[in-house]
Parts: structure tokens; C-alpha cells; sequence
């Protein structure tokens, strides 16, 4: 890609852009985790997703889309890039094999939100719960799993579960006397492969 792109660091809790603003860039995370939020017209906010190293976002400006429809935070310092519109679109038109493996990202985060929504529908709090935590700590993710999240409030864990703060403590009280987590000195959560066992029991 000749141009049209930039390195920007964030800082952890650092705006990236907020809803509502110009939408002409898509991003691409190099290191650190991003969460986007959206607000109701209501006011109520409500966090849609958490980003990871080698995920993009904004890329609904390729669409024609002209506003953000959500916010993007750091959630821990950030080293992002940041690519024009017209270079992206430049670049998937040029190169098939960027564009094949930009293809079949998108298709990726698109399964992983409908299984968040059948796990919506259809199971426990607290297996949602189990599951967004093992996202978090990217558990099937190929190479070695990020096993030691940054802190995340509870009041973001149970947005993103669809339950109530007070549920998210129990089940994390429950999920630590378990074994399946650890907190590491107020700092980070650590994530046990055990935490499995409560997604897969019926």
C-alpha cells in the first residue's frame, strides 16, 4: 500500500472515534484490545464488542456508510493503523490475495456475531458469561491463547452478556472459587481452559 495509511497509539481509555462522527477510514489493530460501544437515543450505552490484535473495525466506510455508528475505546495502550477509504479500496481491488483474506475475515466476525446472538437467545447468563470470557482470552484462536485479559469492569462484562451486574458477580465469584479464573493483582483476569467446561455442559 503506497500511502494513505499511518501508526497512531492510543492510550488505554483513549477516544479513537466516537458515534456519530465522519466515517473515512477503516483500522487495523496491531497490538492492544479495542471495545466498541454504541448509545441509545435514549442515552443508554452498551458495549457491542471487544477487538484484539489483527482485528480490523471501521470498515463499514468501504459501504458508503458516512457516520460511525459506534464508539471505539482503548481498553489498554494501542498501536493502531489507520488506512484512508481510498487506499483500502484501492488496495482490495489490486491485491486478490488481500483481498480474499479481507473477504474471509469479515465472513469470520460475521459467524462469531450470529453465534453470540443464537447464544443470546438460547443459553444461560452464565454460560454467556464462560463463553465472552473465553473470547476474551481469544480460546480458539490458532497459535497460543491469550490466557491473561486486561481488568474489565463488570458493569462492561454484563453489557456485553445481556444480564445484570449483581449476576455477573455471582457467576464470577462462582467461576473463581471453581478454578476456572484467577485475578492477577487487581491488574488482569486469568482465564483457565477449564472455564470450558461450563460452555460445553448441557
Amino acid at each position: 500500500m503506497n500511502g494513505g495509511r499511518k501508526i497512531v497509539v492510543f492510550q488505554k481509555k483513549q477516544t479513537i472515534f466516537v458515534q456519530g462522527d465522519s466515517s473515512d477510514a477503516i483500522f487495523y489493530i496491531q497490538k492492544g484490545k479495542i471495545s466498541l460501544t454504541v448509545v441509545s437515543q435514549s442515552g443508554k450505552e452498551a458495549t457491542i464488542g471487544v477487538l484484539n490484535e489483527g482485528d480490523f473495525f471501521g470498515e463499514a466506510c468501504l459501504t458508503g456508510q458516512p457516520l460511525r455508528t459506534s464508539s471505539a475505546t482503548a481498553m489498554t495502550e494501542c498501536s493502531v493503523m489507520r488506512i484512508e477509504k481510498k487506499s483500502m479500496i484501492e488496495v482490495l481491488h489490486r491485491e486478490h490475495a488481500f483481498s480474499d483474506m479481507f473477504v474471509a475475515y469479515l465472513l469470520t466476525r460475521n459467524i462469531r456475531y450470529e453465534e453470540a446472538l443464537v447464544d443470546q437467545l438460547f443459553n444461560s447468563s452464565e454460560k454467556r458469561l464462560a463463553r465472552m470470557l473465553l473470547l476474551l482470552a481469544q480460546f480458539g484462536k490458532e497459535g497460543t491463547p491469550e490466557t491473561v485479559i486486561p481488568k474489565i469492569s463488570q458493569e462492561t462484562l454484563a453489557e456485553m452478556v445481556g444480564t445484570t451486574r449483581s449476576r455477573v458477580s455471582f457467576f464470577m465469584n462462582r467461576f473463581r472459587k471453581l478454578g476456572f479464573i484467577d485475578y492477577e493483582g487487581g491488574t488482569g483476569l486469568q482465564v483457565h481452559s477449564s472455564l470450558l467446561s461450563v460452555v460445553l455442559h448441557d
